[in-house]
């Protein structure tokens, strides 16, 4: 699972994958989520990407920064990354998130996808 906050407006956007995590999905998920709210912030010219470096999205995972580069050029904006140092996830906001989720579901096994009205699978 792959989340996207944006804490300034209380939006947390979620990407579930069907396999493994991979880079190329992070990076997938990015672009389809910049697609989808760009017209929201049409100044907006740099992407501040706050990661907890995890071996997906490393920056030193060659395949990684290789995509979000590609994707900067074509999208036209600048990515910057700020990796959270080990073991200290209770930095990152999105980790409070991932809290609320599993008191939600509260153990429950994800293993059906159910997508909410109007949206499109890719």
């Amino acid at each position: 699972m792959v989340g996207i906050l944006l804490p300034h407006y209380g939006e947390l956007s979620l990407y579930f994958a069907q396999s493994a995590l991979t880079s190329d999905f992070i990076v997938d998920v990015v672009e389809r989520w910049w697609q989808g709210i760009k017209g929201r912030f049409p100044n907006v010219r740099t992407l501040l990407v706050n990661q907890d470096n995890g071996p997906e999205n490393s920056s030193r995972r060659t395949q990684y920064v290789k995509r979000l580069a590609a994707f900067a050029v074509a999208g036209g904006v600048k990515v910057r990354l700020a990796c959270y140092p080990p073991y200290h996830s209770k930095y990152n906001p999105i980790e409070r998130c991932w809290g609320a989720l599993e008191q939600h579901w509260n153990g429950s096994v994800l293993d059906s996808v159910r997508r909410p009205c109007g949206s499109r699978g890719r």
